[in-house]
Formats: C-alpha cells, sequence, structure tokens
C-alpha cells in the first residue's frame, strides 16, 4: 500500500498526511497505541490514542481490502476476462461495496434462471432489447427458437431474466440504490401472531416503523434479537416506485415496445434480486453500526469502572455477604494477598449474630484492618448495617463493592492458579477485598464482557467486543502505570510491549532476584529485549527508586533531557522531581532541540510537577437510605441515594438499595437536553435520585435525577 491510503486515511480522520505516514511508520515498526500517543507526539502532531487506534483500524481495513483486490484479479484473468481498463477500477477502488459492484458480474455463482438463459443463447436477444431500438421484439425474437426456446414468448422471457441479472448486478444501478436506502430506507418489525404471548417482551415491536438512520442502536438490536429467537420479522426497504424510476432513468432510452419490455425486466430484477441484495447489506450496515455504538458504551462504562477510585495499600477486611450459607470473610495485607479467611452466619436462618460481631472484632483487632469491604450481591444491605453496627476500638472505614464479574473470576482458571486450596467462595471474597484496594489489579483478570456493563452485549459481533474491550484495558493499565514490583502477571500482560510470556519472565525474574532497584534492571529478564523495553518502560514505575525519575512516567530515553535541566538549573535530580513552577515559555524553549521538541518536554515537566500521578480520583465513602431494603418500600416522590451501575444510550442505571436497579430515562438526566449520558454522569457516580414510578410486579424502578 502506498500514499493514496495515507491520503485516505487523513482525509477520512481529518488529520494530515504527515500525522497519518508517521504513525503508520511507528506501527509498522512495532510501537504500540499507548506508546506512540504517549512517547512519540513530535512524530503525530500531538494525536491522542483515540486518532492513533482509529490509524490502526483503518490500516487494518485497507489490508484487508488489498488482498480482496488480489483475489478478485486473479479469479476475473483467470476467466480470461480482465481488461486493462478493468484492472485499473479495481486497483483504484478503496471501496469494500464498490468493489464488489465491480466484482459481481465476474463472481461464480450458482445457476441462476439467467445463467440458464444464456446457455439456450439469449444473451444477445437481451444486449439487442437493452438497445431499445424501433425493431418488432418478436420478430427479433423468432430467430432465437431454438429445442430449449419453443417460442416467441419464452425467447422473451429468458432475455428477460438476462437483463434482470445485469441490472441488478450493474455497479452504477446498485450505488443509486445504495444512496437511496441511505437517505429514505425504513425498518419496520411485525409480531409472529402465533408467538405473540411467549415473545410479549418484544410488545414494542410487534408493529414497528421507522427511519432506519434515526433508529437507535439498542432498538435495532433488540429488533435483531426478536427476529433470531423467532418473535419478530424485520424488514428494511424504500419506496418501490422510488427506486424503480432511478432505474428506468438509468435504463431506459425510449418509449417503445422493447423499452416496455426492458420495463419489466427492472421491476422482476429488482423485487426479486437487488433489493434482496441492498437490503442484506444495510442489515449487515446497520448491524455494524448498531454494533459500533454498544461496543462504544461499553468501552465507555469499562473504562470508568477500571479507572474507579482505588482505597490504596490497606488492610482489608472483605466480605461476601450470604443468608444460608454465610457470609464468607477474607482478610487480606495491603497487596491483596490473603491472610485469613472464615465464614460467619450473622442473618437468618442460623442468627448467630453475636458470635460473628465477635468474630469480626477479633479480625479487625489482629490483623490492624483499617477498612471492610462489602460485597453489593445477596444479603448486602443486611451485611452492611450489622457491620456498622458494631463498635470498633479503631477507626475502620466501611465500603460496598461491585461484584459484577466476581463469581465468574471465582470458577476461573486464574483463580484456581492463585488460590488452588480455597474454594470459590473464599476466592470471591478475596477479589471484592483486592477491587476495594486496587480495581484496576483485579478487574484486569476477568473477560471485560462478564462484567455486565453496557447494553446488548450478547448480539453484537464478539470478536470486535472482545478487540474493543481489549483495547480500553490496555489503555487504562498504561495510563494509570504499574508497580514494577508488586504487580501481578495478569496486570503486567497489558502493559505497552509486554504480553502473557514477559510478564511471567518478570515475575518469575522477580521471584528469584528480589525487587526491581532500576527500569534498566529489565533487560536482564529472559527474552526481553531493547524494543520491548523500549515500549514498556515508560508505563513501568518503581516506588522509592534510587532514582527519582523510575517512579516517573518520564521515559529512560528522556533522563539525559532531565539530568540536563537539573544542571542549568542548579539542582540535583531529586531537587527536581516534584519542583513545581517549571512549566514556563523559557524553560520550554531553553530545552527545544532537533531531537527534542514541544510536545516532548512539556510532558516531562508536567510530570516532574507531580511525578507518578495516580489519574483516578479518591474514593468516597456512600450508605444507602435507611428502611429501603425490598422494591416495595419505594414510594413515587421519594428522595434517595444511589450509585449508578450502568450507562446506556437511552440513560443510567442507579442502585438504590433494594436489590434492583433502576432507570433514569436519558430524558430525566439533567434539566437540559442530552444526547449522550456519559456527558452528564459517569459509573459509579454517587447521585440523588428521585422515585416516579415503581412498578412491583414487573420489577421495574423509574427514577429523575433532574428534579433534585
Amino acid at each position: 500500500m502506498g500514499h493514496p491510503i495515507n491520503q485516505l486515511i487523513a482525509d477520512e480522520l481529518k488529520i494530515s498526511v504527515r500525522q497519518t505516514s508517521n504513525t503508520r511508520l511507528l506501527l509498522e515498526g512495532g510501537a504500540t497505541v499507548p506508546f506512540i500517543s504517549r512517547y512519540r507526539k513530535e512524530h503525530t502532531g500531538d494525536l491522542d490514542e483515540t486518532q492513533v487506534l482509529a490509524i490502526k483500524e483503518r490500516l487494518e481495513y485497507y489490508t484487508v481490502l488489498e488482498k480482496r483486490k488480489e483475489t478478485v484479479l486473479h479469479t476475473i484473468e483467470e476467466q480470461g476476462k480482465l481488461t486493462e481498463e478493468l484492472r485499473r477500477s479495481i486497483e483504484g477502488c478503496f471501496d469494500q461495496n464498490k468493489l464488489e459492484d465491480i466484482y459481481l458480474p465476474y463472481k461464480p455463482k450458482r445457476k441462476t434462471r439467467a445463467s440458464v438463459a444464456k446457455e439456450n443463447g439469449l444473451a444477445p436477444l437481451a444486449d439487442w432489447l437493452l438497445l431499445q431500438t424501433n425493431d418488432s421484439p418478436d420478430q427479433k425474437a423468432r430467430a432465437f427458437i431454438n429445442e430449449n426456446v419453443p417460442d416467441v414468448g419464452a425467447a422473451i422471457h429468458g432475455a428477460c431474466d438476462i437483463i434482470a441479472e445485469k441490472i441488478s448486478e450493474d455497479a452504477v444501478a446498485r450505488e443509486r440504490i445504495r444512496k437511496l436506502f441511505a437517505r429514505e430506507a425504513i425498518i419496520s418489525s411485525k409480531s409472529l401472531k402465533s408467538k405473540e404471548a411467549e415473545g410479549i417482551k418484544y410488545k414494542d415491536y410487534f408493529d414497528y416503523s421507522g427511519p432506519l438512520k434515526k433508529t437507535p442502536s439498542h432498538r435495532l438490536l433488540a429488533i435483531r434479537r426478536g427476529e433470531k429467537e423467532g418473535f419478530l420479522s424485520m424488514d428494511i426497504s424504500v419506496e418501490m416506485d422510488d427506486a424503480i424510476n432511478i432505474l428506468e432513468r438509468t435504463f431506459i432510452k425510449r418509449n417503445n415496445e422493447s423499452a416496455d419490455i426492458v420495463r419489466k425486466a427492472i421491476t422482476d430484477g429488482y423485487k426479486r434480486l437487488l433489493k434482496p441484495s441492498i437490503e442484506t447489506e444495510f442489515r449487515l450496515l446497520s448491524k455494524t453500526k448498531a454494533d459500533d455504538e454498544a461496543i462504544k458504551v461499553f468501552s465507555t462504562n469499562l473504562r470508568q469502572l477500571l479507572l474507579s477510585a482505588p482505597l490504596g495499600p490497606s488492610r482489608v477486611l472483605a466480605i461476601d455477604p450470604g443468608y444460608r450459607t454465610g457470609c464468607k470473610l477474607a482478610a487480606l495485607d495491603e497487596q491483596g494477598g490473603l491472610i485469613f479467611n472464615e465464614t460467619i452466619y450473622p442473618h437468618q436462618p442460623q442468627g448467630r449474630l453475636r458470635e460473628a460481631e465477635g468474630t469480626v472484632r477479633s479480625l479487625v483487632d489482629k490483623y490492624k484492618i483499617t477498612a471492610i469491604g462489602i460485597g453489593n450481591g445477596t444479603a448486602s444491605k443486611e451485611t452492611e448495617k450489622f457491620i456498622r453496627n458494631i463498635k470498633f476500638d479503631s477507626e475502620v472505614n466501611i465500603f460496598v463493592v461491585s461484584e459484577s464479574g466476581a463469581s465468574v473470576y471465582s470458577a476461573s482458571e486464574v483463580a484456581r492458579e492463585e488460590f488452588p486450596d480455597q474454594d470459590i467462595t473464599v476466592r470471591g471474597a478475596v477479589s471484592i477485598g483486592r477491587r476495594l484496594i486496587d480495581p484496576l489489579s483485579e478487574l484486569v483478570k476477568i473477560d471485560p464482557r462478564s462484567i455486565g456493563v453496557g447494553q446488548y452485549q450478547h448480539d453484537v459481533d464478539q470478536k470486535r467486543l472482545q478487540e474493543g474491550l481489549d483495547n480500553v484495558v490496555v489503555s487504562c493499565v498504561n495510563q494509570v502505570g504499574v508497580d514494577l514490583n508488586t504487580a501481578g502477571k495478569y496486570l503486567l500482560n497489558y502493559v505497552s510491549g509486554l504480553g502473557p510470556k514477559l510478564a511471567q519472565n518478570i515475575v518469575e525474574y522477580r521471584a528469584k532476584k528480589g525487587p526491581f532497584k532500576t527500569r534498566e534492571e529489565l533487560l536482564k529478564v529472559p527474552l526481553l529485549g531493547n524494543k520491548a523495553f523500549e515500549q514498556a518502560a515508560g508505563f513501568l514505575r518503581i516506588p522509592n527508586a534510587v532514582n527519582p525519575l523510575d517512579s516517573s512516567a518520564v521515559h529512560p530515553e528522556s533522563y539525559h533531557i532531565v539530568e540536563t535541566m537539573a544542571s542549568q538549573l542548579g539542582c540535583s535530580l531529586n531537587e527536581l522531581v516534584g519542583r513545581s513552577g517549571l512549566k514556563t515559555k523559557e524553560n520550554l524553549k531553553k530545552f527545544i532541540s532537533e531531537d527534542i521538541g514541544e510536545f516532548t518536554i512539556k510532558d516531562i515537566l508536567d510530570e516532574l510537577e507531580k511525578p507518578g500521578r495516580d489519574p483516578r480520583e479518591e474514593l468516597e465513602q456512600f450508605s444507602f437510605a435507611e428502611g429501603m431494603d425490598s422494591i416495595s418500600d419505594l414510594r413515587e416522590g421519594q428522595k434517595i441515594p444511589g450509585i449508578i451501575t450502568n450507562i446506556t444510550n437511552f440513560g443510567a442505571f442507579v442502585d438504590v438499595g433494594v436489590k434492583q436497579d433502576g432507570l433514569v430515562h436519558i430524558s430525566h438526566l439533567a434539566n437540559k437536553f442530552v444526547s449522550d449520558p456519559n456527558e452528564v454522569v459517569k459509573l459509579g457516580q454517587k447521585v440523588m435520585v428521585k422515585v416516579l414510578e415503581v412498578d412491583v410486579a414487573r420489577k421495574r424502578i423509574a427514577l429523575s435525577i433532574k428534579e433534585n
């Protein structure tokens, strides 16, 4: 691929060709997206991570397209039909649909009505009819009667089959109908009458119709799911008269008998061949668009969840609440290591309240616990109340922690490897506690699709969803940075330039040689060469290192710049790190050179001011309203606290402590028009909500934020 693709991507993303070509060179050289966006700003012109990733994805699209072109050229050449004009047309095509339009007439296909007519020698008659001369079609058709074509009617009918297929495969006609669908397509769905009772959850779509281009992703995915489950039929179409008029303007040249025959062939070709083909295209196109939106929602939610405020290194007592099976307790050290586990039974049917209270008090004292994390699943509210009623001898902060995906972790190979001698209940409690200490480090062990933040995640393309979510995990891990001496292999796996093997090697090296003293020591790790070091080093931190830069986001390749700064400012490295007021225009200009530009200098000065700063917010305590234990306790008009647990295109779900999340519809998120819920709320946000409506039977709660 050459310059044209760089230009195309630049135009698509509204950036310069230089930015595209430089980024492309870096990607093809093995650089990662986080590394390029953080440490190669001079090359990219300060493109952010999203833009670099977009370039990467477009390059992948064009790579696939180039391979497809090779296949198309080879197939047509084998047929002996590849002209120079056709070759130029294919090589100069950079749109997948248009390439397939060009290829369609040459694409090997099964027997069709048109292919049978061609075998019967009717292709010349079809070509003659398309000329629409004033000669008699019947008289012309007599010359084509043979043993397979018994009469004039059969000859004309066969010729029409050829014309219908030719029209449906014509690149110009297809593009014009495609544009009509893009402008005016209507998506409609109807119930299958015999299954209405069984598919009542799709009632909103039993007789639905609306413009395809304005249909929200969640609605489209719901209709498609209803169709897949056999409760709905779905159609995407335009007004047939509009489509036929476009085709007639394209192919009808005169007003005579031959033109009338061509008109009939046009109608047949559209209804039987072209409309189903373009509808299939738009089914796929709209599904891809809906997937994009759903993946974007999921990715935004996942990013917010991964970047949730950490408690930080603390001794934690984690509790996985339960009724009959009891509450599992896990005492953890500052790094999340399991010290001790126990089960208590404070709730009915056992109701061993006093004994449970004594156990908790004893564990808090013995292991110097400073925080208690309670899972937000079954019996969470009752367990929180029980814990808050205990009088501790020292200050103990109490938090409710999301359990989403914890059961998946508990039963996973990762958990079995970490805790081979513990059952899944203990593993679940440990996971809850670790999420409190550092959500990011724990959540990277779980398939993001199992965390449950998004909409219709099971209906979207799973491969694309996985890729999109993996990109988010990589982005978050590298944005926060990783402690080289405490991070497990699952967290290290996502660091730029590493991966599973190098992550494992780092952990094994650390176990054998002890903590890393410098970043440079990474080069002693087996298989970790200069390229991996370049990509990873800036995202790995060594707290309290001899060289203070090893605990910062300053890349080792730039250490000499900071050393020059310290020399010119007459101070040591330790005195320079953490020094404010360095970001002056004078300092920026002073250190810019041919190799080091303004973007890099600015990033270095920012980092020196707040070295290794965690971009995540500080953790806040939160409590649900007293006396609100089930949905039946809610009343319209009440104002109660809640936590946002999920964000979709149509609103946000809020946990108000009654075991059933309520929905704040997008129209009730703010006292203004909101097009994207993420503009006004975020995952984990503490909010006051007003109860608008409670439907106990359907377990639905309607809430509002704007009326507070």
